[in-house]
This record gives structure tokens, sequence and C-alpha cells, in this order.
């Protein structure tokens, strides 16, 4: 097994390998790769950048038209959440600043796994500041073991999740307080201490866990016609 962690996105990417590739060249020249994705969608996305993409379009410097296409993928995902969410999910902050972030981390960190993916023989699990993206090739060979945190005591483990392949992503308050807000109200949400979705997509379980956390106490009658499974603590 071998480890690797960069800070970027204002955040602690790490990476585990572990088979053919895990200690190589190869293996590294992949890291540095899905790195680079990391880094572009910061220049893009960051929204702590008066410089990138996304704060000029905010503030009307520039259309979508003159964005790279990227901009109006990740766009077009949080419009499809709010309609799903009733407006609960919203790239949009309570006073009208454009903020995607609610999408970008998964959704880059998707994209980053792609060269990780393409190492043969070789397994892997990529956490984006907690968010995880994983594969195993080997159905037989354990499954990554995913730890979901206690809202009520961060640094303790309140449920494990195997996974082989797949996706995990958490949406709570406990780490970067009331950041998330019910995009209808512009309040915190009320009746959930944090939401851990597991699926396929990292992209789509991190929306929707951030989607289901915003709706409160509604999000998990709302994640069960998603089709995930999920993790829910509620407040004490």
């Amino acid at each position: 097994m071998i480890r690797h962690v960069e800070h970027v996105m204002g955040m602690p990417i790490s990476v585990a390998l572990r088979g053919r590739h895990a200690a190589d060249a190869r293996g590294a020249a992949a890291w540095a790769d899905a790195l680079s994705v990391l880094r572009g969608a910061d220049r893009v996305f960051s929204t702590y950048r008066p410089c990138s993409v996304i704060s000029r379009l905010g503030r009307g410097e520039i259309a979508l038209a003159d964005c790279p296409p990227e901009v109006a993928e990740v766009l077009g995902i949080g419009d499809a959440a709010r309609r799903a969410s009733d407006g609960a999910f919203d790239v949009h902050r309570p006073d009208g600043t454009l903020d995607p972030s609610g999408v970008v981390k998964g959704w880059a960190a998707e994209r980053a796994a792609v060269h990780l993916g393409a190492l043969p023989d070789t397994d892997f699990c990529l956490s984006a500041g907690g968010d995880i993206v994983c594969r195993t090739l080997d159905a037989d060979a354990a499954p990554w073991r995913i730890g979901v945190e206690d809202p009520h005591a961060p640094g303790r483990i309140a449920a494990v999740v195997p996974l082989h392949t797949g996706a995990v992503a958490t949406s709570g308050a406990a780490r970067r307080g009331n950041h998330i807000v019910d995009g209808r109200t512009g309040r915190p949400p009320e009746g959930i201490a944090s939401v851990t979705v597991v699926g396929d997509s990292l992209t789509v379980v991190d929306v929707d866990a951030t989607a289901a956390f915003a709706l409160g106490a509604q999000g998990e009658s709302w994640l069960a016609g998603r089709g995930h499974r999920a993790v829910f603590v509620v407040p004490v």
C-alpha cells in the first residue's frame, strides 16, 4: 500500500494505491496527472480567487459563452440538482453570489480519478476532503473501509462503509459550520447533523448528499427516491 497526500483546492487530497503500479513511476505519474486535473479545476472554479473564471462570471465580467465548456457542464449539474430538490440545492448563495462548490469537489475528483483508473492491475482510493472514489479490481479482495465521522465528536468514527468500487460523500456542518443552507429559505437545515451517500458516481453522491442535508428533516425521504444507500446522523 502506497499513500500520497497534497493540499489542493483548499483541502487535503490523498490517495492510497495497491497493486502492480502502486510504487512505480507509472503510479506516480497517474497521481501527478490527477493533481493536475484538480489544480485546473481550482483555477476555473475557485470562489476565493478573484481572477478565476467562476468569479469573473459571477461578477458579470464574462458571459457563459466565454467560459471553458466545463463551466456549463457544472452549472447544468447544479441546475438539475436545484430542480430535483425543489430549490433546496442551489449554486447561488442567499445573497445571489454564484458558488458551484457543492458540485465542483465531487465532479473534479471524479475527473481526476480517471487517471488512477487507467492504471492496470492497480486498486486506488482517492479522497478529496473526505469524499471518496475508489476501485478494487478483485472482487474477492478486501474492500476499502471508509469511516464516517461523528459530527457530534469530530475525529470519532460513527460508522464504517466497506466498499470495493464506487463513491462516498458526506455533507454536514461539523467541520465548516453552517456553510450549507436550504436554498429555499437561506437558513441552515434542521433535523439533521450529517448525511453520507454511497453510490457509483462521486459527482452524483456529492451533489445528492449536499441536497439531502440542505433539505434537513425531509432529506431522508428525498434520498429514498434517488436509489442510494445512505447513513444519516441526527442531532443529539
